[in-house]
């Protein structure tokens, strides 16, 4: 038995659909959608089955200014705090002759 293709689950139809096929190599490569740091596109075949593979940029071949505002932008965003000062002048009695008895 070669060990390469050998299955640790039994596979069926309904499972196949659910979920991906446990294999250790897949027999096929799969068209992949390969994103450039620079925004460029290639469409490469790819042994997994996936969909887009981004790849990192470089922040060290950045300019200072453009290095500072990536670093800024995985910093948490602070949630601003707003302080809820209304002024109520609302006077219930003056409308209870409204009211059905």
């Amino acid at each position: 038995m070669n060990t390469k293709f050998y299955q640790f689950r039994r596979l069926s139809c309904w499972t196949a659909s659910i979920t991906r096929p446990h294999r250790f190599t897949y027999l096929q490569f799969y068209p992949t959608l390969l994103v450039q740091p620079d925004g460029s596109t290639y469409t490469i075949r790819y042994p997994e089955p996936r969909k887009i593979i981004k790849l990192p940029i470089n922040i060290w071949t950045l300019s200072e200014a453009e290095r500072k505002s990536r670093l800024e932008k995985r910093k948490p965003k602070t949630k601003m705090v707003f302080e809820d000062d209304v002024e109520d002048s609302f006077d219930s009695k003056k409308y209870l002759k409204y009211l059905k008895k």
